[in-house]
């Protein structure tokens, strides 16, 4: 009996030397992917840098401490923690984390994570079988609960404190979601000058800057194309005439004019009606209803503001109390996009240059200010006044947030900067997209997107179940998993407003 119980301590440690010297050794031999999908897991993503060094550090000194007999005992007990606390990690990830990451290195790669699960269950089992066997004195019960429950609470108490800063504080540490979309068709529009106007239940609409008095609309298969041609009702000198499809409705505006069109879809066959004309000049614009709008307006003090304006019956404007931006550097860095979302009655005003969004209710009072997981709050932007005392922008600026829209409760935004622990080559094949909640506030997770040849990413538009893109002259569809549809908020949407 005696030469068994010898014979399993040995082996059993001779197991655990010989998976810890591959799992360390296979991090180390691939130590930036390792550190990377750290950095994407919901549990430890604030943790990256410590983890993947303080993990392949342990798992060397308990291989140390098994080799030798005097020190062997000691290494079980580690082992024995270490291998709960690997349990209670991806006891957390199956069951309470937002979504499963990717594996994370080793032997792991050739596990789904429940088999892992069971896995490590045994491991634990074996040490904690080596321990009882090994060791007489009773202390033995004490110090294996309390090495044990102190692994398993450290990771706990890494879960939510990571949470908190990922979601809270965040470092610029992003998690990516596993398998978050899948392609389902491309076509080559032939020219890259393409926007998204909008969608109906069955069809896109794109717009071009190069060809603003036509529209294109594509079922969403694909497979039929219809070039609509676009006639105002009333003529103007349009600057910059745009498109929004909304409501099952087309708008058509341009600020500088100002004015604003709107048709049903069913009848852009027909002069589009004009329903208003110089209310207001405006930069951004987007229907809150057929009839009411916010819009981005400067006031004669030179701030930007948020302005609600509707046209049914007497037509009339409202004015935010908040400016944008105190305009120090001449305006420029209140570039951004104005968002709204039905399903929650707000609207959004995301900066391009600067690591904030912000939250404006239906009664134009500042909800809240929201930040994106960057580390850039203020603009980098270089600006010289000129004798005449106007001022210009004498460098391109840093662009923080390329483009953006929202969607039943998330936020969608192309990032243009890279984050911490993240793989240049990963950087240089994809866009990155990262998605935030707005109910509550805070960073959801991120997702890749292929770069073909030269063309990252330029153009979103989001739906029920699918995620449309424009990069270059190509139109991709991709189709959500459930990861990310599961987030969109439940039920039917807000009514939309009316003003």
């Amino acid at each position: 009996m005696k030469n068994f119980q010898t014979i399993f301590i040995k082996t059993v440690s001779c197991f655990f030397i010989l998976l810890f010297v591959y799992a360390s050794v296979s991090k180390l031999l691939d130590f930036e992917n390792f550190q990377v999908q750290i950095a994407q897991s919901p549990l430890l993503s604030a943790y990256a840098g410590i983890i993947s060094y303080a993990v392949i550090i342990v798992e060397l000194i308990i291989v140390l401490l098994l080799i030798f007999p005097s020190s062997r005992l000691i290494g079980l007990y580690l082992s024995t923690a270490l291998m709960s606390a690997f349990t209670i990690y991806i006891f957390l990830i199956l069951n309470y984390s937002d979504f499963v990451p990717c594996s994370c290195g080793g032997i792991l790669e050739k596990m789904g994570w429940t088999e892992h699960l069971i896995f490590n269950l045994v491991c634990f089992l074996l040490g904690v079988i080596s321990i009882i066997i090994k060791e007489d004195s009773k202390r033995k019960y004490i110090l294996l609960t309390f090495t044990n429950l102190f692994s398993i609470l450290f990771v706990i108490t890494l879960f939510f404190t990571s949470e908190y800063i990922i979601k809270k504080e965040n470092n610029f540490t992003r998690r990516f979601t596993h398998h978050p979309i899948i392609e389902e068709g491309s076509i080559d529009l032939n020219v890259n000058s393409y926007y998204f106007a909008g969608n109906d239940e069955n069809h896109l609409y794109l717009a071009n800057l190069t060809s603003p008095f036509r529209i294109i609309k594509i079922d969403k298969s694909f497979k039929k194309f219809d070039t609509i041609a676009i006639t105002p009702s009333t003529k103007h000198r349009f600057r910059k005439l745009k498109y929004s499809i909304k409501y099952n409705s087309l708008f058509a505006y341009d600020g500088s004019v100002p004015i604003i069109y709107r048709s049903a879809l069913d009848s852009l066959d027909k002069p589009i009606e004009e329903i208003s004309y110089r209310d207001i000049f405006f930069n951004h614009f987007t229907a809150t209803s057929r009839n009411s709008f916010f819009l981005s307006t400067d006031n004669s003090k030179r701030e930007t503001l948020i302005a609600a304006l509707s046209t049914q019956n007497e037509h009339h404007t409202r004015m935010s109390n908040f400016p944008l931006t105190a305009k120090k550097d001449g305006g420029f860095d209140v570039d951004g996009k104005l968002l709204f979302d039905n399903s929650t009655g707000k609207a959004y005003y995301m900066f391009y240059y600067r690591n904030q969004i912000l939250e404006v209710d239906s009664n134009l009072q500042l909800y809240s200010r929201m930040k994106t997981i960057d580390t850039i709050t203020k603009a980098q932007i270089n600006i010289k006044t000129l004798s005449n005392g106007t001022k210009k922008m004498i460098a391109p600026p840093m662009v923080v947030n390329q483009n953006m829209e929202v969607h039943k409760g998330l936020i969608f935004n192309i990032s243009n900067l890279k984050g911490k622990h993240e793989s240049n080559d990963l950087w240089k094949k994809n866009s990155i997209v990262d998605i935030y909640t707005t109910e509550p506030a805070g960073y959801w997770g991120s997702i890749y997107v292929e770069n073909r040849g030269k063309n990252r990413l330029s153009q979103i538009l989001i739906t029920d179940n699918f995620f449309y893109i424009l990069s270059g002259t190509e139109l991709r569809r991709y189709r959500f998993a459930q990861t990310i549809t599961k987030q969109f908020n439940k039920g039917e949407s807000r009514k939309p407003l009316e003003q």
